[in-house]
């Protein structure tokens, strides 16, 4: 599929919103596959460090 402007680009023959909101959630998806894993890894590390500081003071 050959587009003449970057506008023709964008509305991807009056397809566009679907499109690139597609795109969007795709995105959203995969940002929050990573993100989500690695911010529980570091509560899950920090609340060890808090149990072993307790556990110490016992």
């Amino acid at each position: 599929m050959n587009f003449s402007t970057f506008s023709d680009f964008i509305a991807m023959g009056n397809h566009g919103l679907y499109v690139w909101t597609s795109y969007g959630i795709s995105l959203a998806v995969l940002v929050l596959n990573v993100a989500l894993p690695l911010l529980a890894r570091r509560r899950y590390l920090q609340d060890e460090a808090r149990r072993l500081r307790r556990e110490e003071m016992k």
